[in-house]
């Protein structure tokens, strides 16, 4: 409720053009918050205060958001439903999810830019945070990954896979937290720890509710991943190891 009123509130006014639709219809769709939850949490670990920490929490979210409108699009995984609602291109068109994506990005970094909260040093250490997170080494080239591998791989690539594409962030989330509260290193070490094996653990969650549960309990298409021949855990070591491999990193 705290990120998604602070969301509203920086995001442009309703009504002001079609691209601005676009993006608080992609933003504003009642997604889980994982992010920016993490990073409250990590915040409360420590010496932190409240100050910029709505601004810390947006930037992660907004990030993820422009991520999946472009994850969705026909040239990626081709996706109609997103949190039971039609896609971005879809309720809008092609041409302008891809440039309601493009808006959320340096969105995200504006808000940490221009917040009057927080100071200069940890401006720049969450931008670079940010900006290494999406970037062609972590959440581009997972998703570059996903797309164009077809064969069988190790668990280990597949693990490298995933977290590019999906626990890099969560760990930015984490960490951006924890030096809100300025922990020390031992503790933001185990937090990116932490991060890793809860960002693996959803990723094979996901997978798994692919397979078993009907679109009215996920939000998007039943069996995509098998459809689009997708390289996943179950795929790879079958339904049960993979639940069996969750709760290990889960515990």
């Amino acid at each position: 409720e705290r990120v998604d009123l602070a969301l509203k509130k920086l995001l442009p006014k309703k009504g002001l053009s079609r691209l601005t639709d676009a993006m608080r219809y992609s933003v504003l769709n009642s997604g889980k918050r994982l992010r920016p939850i993490l990073v409250y949490l990590a915040s409360e670990l420590g010496e932190s205060t409240d100050k910029g920490l709505d601004d810390l929490a947006c930037s992660v979210e907004l990030i993820h958001c422009y991520s999946l409108i472009h994850d969705d699009l026909p040239s990626m995984d081709d996706d109609n439903l997103r949190r039971g609602k039609p896609t971005c291109h879809i309720a809008f068109d092609e041409a302008t999810a891809i440039l309601a994506g493009d808006a959320l990005q340096p969105l995200a970094y504006s808000v940490i830019s221009n917040s009057k909260s927080l100071d200069e040093k940890m401006k720049v250490m969450v931008l670079k945070k940010l900006s290494y997170a999406c970037g062609w080494n972590a959440m581009v080239e997972g998703q570059m990954k996903d797309i164009f591998t077809k064969g069988n791989i190790s668990m280990n690539e597949l693990d490298r896979m995933h977290t590019q594409k999906t626990g890099e962030l969560i760990m930015a989330s984490l960490e951006i937290g924890g030096r809100n509260a300025y922990l020390n290193l031992d503790k933001i070490n185990a937090l990116n720890s932490y991060g890793k094996k809860i960002g693996l653990a959803f990723q094979i969650k996901d997978d798994i509710i692919d397979i078993e549960s009907p679109t009215s309990v996920s939000g998007k298409r039943q069996g995509s991943d098998i459809i689009k021949e997708k390289i996943t855990y179950p795929r790879l070591v079958g339904l049960d190891a993979s639940k069996k491999r969750a709760k290990e990193l889960i515990e």
